[in-house]
């Protein structure tokens, strides 16, 4: 690595040169300001940007009436940022340029590359290699620029900053799609919302959207981030970032496509297909203490309630939202979308209603404190808060305004402002479209919200985080793995102290065994090149005798040879058959992107069918192994639900959060684990595997 980028591996100077650069070199400018790689040029010159800028053009002597010059070799200083607008052919010679000049940051514009295919993707390996080799750090490719409102750089080609003025604000935005942080902007201007950076990361084939705002968390000016993601890459920066932020208190929210069924067809367990991209990376932004919202407008709307509800390290996480109306209906809508999003609408308790009572405030029982038209009087509103504040059954406290907050919101608006700096959390929705209300919220720092389903998505996605808990060990992912025999997978859940069902190996050309235990029992082929026993006819059930036994072993041997030809088997496994008051599946698995996983999921049949699961970052303790269980609905049918047989479920979540400890370093081998069927037996009597399937390293 060259002198000049060696202190690029500090995130402090690499804010700075990417935010508040000294020079700046467009390579390919454009005399014409309407084109793309003209208006870079035209927005820096605009917005008053105070460094040096460097149009680079060899066929024009001006460009947009300012010196050009033909190389960036001709330029009186090595420029400290290069943004490159020519087409992809020539990218690769311009960063070799660089790099060999000592620029430190390049941004490239152009596409063209690994979303094209092998040529593409060898052009981008290319630009990889080169940044690694000589420390130049590369903004893209297909990445619209970088900006900083309060500046003035301007060093994007995005036609949404042709903007006259760009609001300055406490919120940093990177975002995979360029497109969308002019999208923010424009959002932004609309609601009054500014912005402290937005960077178009593109590609992401150096400088990642993880890195890049883990270098600004030393900016005081900003107090949270924005992400738009189009997929989960470089997922180690991304965790070292969220990590960091949740321990300075800084909220990071996130909006992510995908949220449609892409499951791991080539997955070896069924926890791999159940899983699927998306809900990993669902669990991923949760466990690591990010806000994932569903709702564009929620994206722009989440940063002020997520700044008043701060992630805690310890303690219970807040769940319960009071709601406070002057509409019926408009609240209705709201809490039927929390509903839908399993958010608590909690009743006011009888204590609370005693309160409103004496204060004068009467208000019927129920799930929402309705005032009805009353409510619009600044006097009725303002007790209500001061009291619904003060009440220990909320969380929050959501205030939902209607008609008068268009042109009276100094009715019911005006006490919702006054009330904002209440130790307890309030949020407003307003019914009508009153813009005047939601700009004087805005700036009161009033969590706000212009329709339900923003509004719902917002809260949901804010009381779903989690405080980043105790972290994997350290692993490179491989895709290459192989099984282990059913026997050695037994052995592996011994050592985390995962109870099975007994196990007896038999010959398959020996005679049966005697068996320690009772019949009837359940005869397996055992072999580590035969993970999916019953796709080979290799499980025989309810064997009654050992006459049977010596029948199955036979029938064993026979469908093997049948069925899977070649393959090298002498082995079977026996154990009693048990029955659980339900099966379910625990199953660990390493992703490339988001680390260990743990999930919980229906199991047996129903594993694949009903994809009633729910999945954590590995490791997890026993309390939160209890949150898991909670949130599979197969389980409710064994928690005790109207008299019914309780499932030993202490048991299962002690298991579940066992397996889930081969994310930690003397399980570094093991890329996949499955139990499945993991029978729940009644309460006292544990939990017990009868199958088991592990892939190693």
């Amino acid at each position: 690595m060259n002198q000049m980028n060696q202190s690029l591996t500090s995130g402090a100077e690499l804010a700075r040169v990417l935010l508040h650069p000294d020079s700046i070199a467009l390579v390919g400018a454009s005399d014409d300001a309407s084109k793309t790689a003209g208006r870079p040029l035209t927005y820096l010159r605009q917005a008053g940007f105070a460094g040096n800028v460097y149009p680079i053009n060899p066929n024009r002597l001006m460009v947009q009436g300012e010196r050009a010059y033909p190389e960036l070799s001709a330029l009186p200083q090595v420029p400290e940022h290069v943004f490159v607008l020519t087409p992809t052919e020539s990218v690769l010679d311009t960063v070799r340029e660089c790099a060999r000049l000592g620029v430190k940051v390049v941004t490239i514009l152009a596409s063209g590359f690994s979303e094209l295919g092998d040529e593409g993707a060898a052009r981008e390996a290319a630009l990889r290699e080169l940044s690694r080799n000589t420390g130049i750090r590369i903004l893209g490719p297909s990445s619209l620029g970088i900006v900083n409102p309060t500046t003035g750089l301007r060093l994007t080609a995005n036609a949404a900053f042709a903007e006259p003025e760009l609001r300055s604000g406490r919120v940093f935005v990177a975002s995979h799609s360029g497109s969308m942080i002019g999208a923010l902007v424009s959002r932004g201007m609309a609601r009054g919302v500014g912005f402290a950076g937005l960077v178009s990361v593109g590609n992401e084939c150096d400088l990642s959207i993880g890195e890049i705002c883990q270098s600004t968390l030393d900016d005081p000016t900003i107090e949270g981030y924005l992400l738009f993601l189009e997929s989960l890459r470089h997922g180690d920066a991304l965790r070292r970032f969220a990590l960091e932020a949740a321990r300075r208190g800084k909220a990071v929210i996130a909006y992510k496509l995908g949220r449609s069924d892409a499951a791991a067809e080539m997955a070896a367990t069924h926890t791999g297909a159940i899983a699927g991209e998306d809900d990993i990376a669902d669990a991923f932004m949760k466990d690591m203490g990010i806000a994932r919202v569903g709702v564009l407008e929620a994206l722009l709307e989440s940063f002020p309630l997520a700044r008043r509800m701060p992630l805690a390290a310890q303690g219970p996480r807040p769940r319960r939202v009071g709601v406070v109306t002057t509409t019926g209906g408009g609240a209705a809508m709201a809490v039927d979308q929390l509903g839908i999003r399993d958010v608590i609408v909690e009743p006011a308790s009888s204590q609370t209603l005693k309160r409103l009572s004496d204060a004068g405030i009467v208000v019927a029982p129920g799930r929402v404190l309705d005032l009805t038209l009353a409510g619009t009087k600044y006097e009725i509103m303002k007790k209500t808060l001061d009291i619904m504040l003060e009440a220990p059954e909320f969380d929050l406290v959501l205030a939902v305004v209607g008609s008068s907050a268009r042109f009276q919101p100094h009715l019911a608006v005006r006490p919702i402002i006054d009330s904002a700096n209440a130790s307890k959390p309030l949020a407003a929705m307003l019914v009508p479209d009153a813009p005047d209300a939601l700009a004087q919220l805005t700036e009161a720092g009033v969590p706000c919200f212009r329709s339900p389903e923003s509004c719902a998505d917002s809260i949901a996605a804010v009381l779903a985080r989690r405080y980043p808990g105790q972290q994997p060990a350290a692993r490179e992912f491989s895709l290459g793995a192989h099984a282990l025999s059913e026997a050695e997978a037994y052995q592996v859940l011994e050592a985390l102290g995962v109870p099975h069902a007994p196990v007896v190996l038999a010959k398959l050309s020996a005679s049966a065994p005697v068996l320690p235990f009772d019949y009837p029992v359940v005869v397996k082929l055992c072999s580590a090149h035969i993970p999916h026993k019953t796709e080979v006819g290799g499980v025989v059930l309810g064997v009654a005798d050992h006459h049977g036994l010596e029948q199955a072993l036979g029938t064993l041997g026979r469908n093997l040879a049948e069925r899977a030809p070649g393959v090298v088997c002498d082995e079977a496994l026996i154990q009693p058959m048990r029955k659980g008051l339900v099966e379910v599946l625990v199953g660990y698995r390493v992703d490339a992107e988001a680390g260990p996983i743990i999930m919980l999921a229906a199991g047996g049949i129903w594993a694949e069918v009903a994809r009633d699961r729910s999945i954590r970052l590995a490791p997890v303790n026993v309390e939160e192994a209890y949150e898991m269980i909670d949130e599979v609905k197969l389980l409710k049918t064994v928690s005790g639900l109207r008299g019914k047989q309780r499932g030993d479920l202490d048991a299962l979540a002690q298991a579940v959060s066992s397996l889930s400890q081969l994310a930690m370093g003397d399980y570094a081998s093991i890329l996949e684990a499955e139990v499945n069927p993991l029978m729940v037996m009644p309460e006292g009597q544990g939990v017990l595997a009868v199958d088991a399937l592990v892939l190693r390293r």
